[in-house]
């Protein structure tokens, strides 16, 4: 089992969603999160003061997946998230050693 965590653009996470839900893969953690990488952020006006916004606004998913679906899973977000823009994203893939569902005691694969 893997763990999948994706760092996308905000305007990208439903059809990201979307798209992972027709293939059946219907667990997902989402969350607001802000960072920078060759972005580095960009200069922004408020009240006619300039000033550099640092961190841009991202969202972070995580899944868990079987093996024989991570390629699956990984092509989707990558397609789906792509613009060919500075700041598309970037996804991390790590090994899960294990995984407990707590309502029925289920372990590995079939708490997935």
């Amino acid at each position: 089992m893997k763990i999948v965590t994706a760092i996308i653009r905000p305007n990208a996470l439903e059809v990201v969603r979307t798209a992972l839900q027709d293939v059946g893969i219907n667990g997902m953690t989402v969350g607001e999160v802000r960072g920078f990488g060759r972005q580095k952020g960009h200069p922004a006006l408020y009240r006619g003061a300039e000033y550099n916004v640092a961190f841009q606004p991202k969202i972070q998913l995580e899944l868990a997946v079987d093996d024989s679906r991570l390629d699956e899973v990984t092509e989707i977000i990558s397609k789906q998230a792509h613009t060919g823009r500075v700041g598309d994203g970037k996804i991390f893939i790590a090994s899960l050693e294990s995984v407990i569902r707590i309502r029925t005691g289920e372990t590995g694969i079939d708490a997935i």
